[in-house]
């Protein structure tokens, strides 16, 4: 686990300082600098490897990240927004739940799978994950609803 994490604001980074001889290699010391993007798309990761999960992000967020993954520019860290602290993260993400999934299911398995992945990959304790769902993804929906506008032009 990292000894000392401080935030630093104008650069948007973590800096992780590793005991004297962490480093396996006798004599070696430095330091290890995790970006707060990281620590977001590490979390949106594990948020999207759950059940029950369509996507990430509120409406606006989805439409922006369409464009950017129709250009090869997947934004894994969408939806999600995290804090960081000198020993602690809190993240806060906001999900698209497939229908018909329990959601507070789906919601219970995020707060895990984020808290387990930003603990075991970041190695900072997580004081909490707040879920928010925005939307229920309902299979189909869409297209009733094109057939439905192709119809009335005919």
């Amino acid at each position: 686990m990292a000894d000392t994490i401080t935030p630093t604001p104008a650069t948007a980074t973590t800096r992780v300082s590793s005991p004297a001889g962490s480093t396996g290699v006798p004599g070696v010391t430095g330091k290890t600098v995790i970006d707060e993007t990281v620590v977001s798309k590490v979390a949106g990761i594990a948020a999207r490897e759950v059940d029950g999960v369509h996507s990430l992000g509120n409406g606006a967020a989805r439409a922006i990240g369409a464009l950017r993954d129709a250009m090869g520019q997947r934004d894994l860290g969408r939806g999600v927004k995290v804090e960081v602290g000198e020993t602690q993260v809190a993240a806060d993400i906001v999900i698209v739940a497939e229908y018909p999934v329990s959601l507070q299911q789906v919601a219970d398995g995020v707060r895990a799978g984020v808290a387990r992945a930003l603990e075991q990959i970041v190695g900072m304790e997580v004081a909490e994950v707040n879920v928010t769902v925005q939307d229920v993804f309902i299979p189909g929906d869409d297209d009733s609803e094109d057939e439905k506008k192709e119809a009335r032009v005919a």
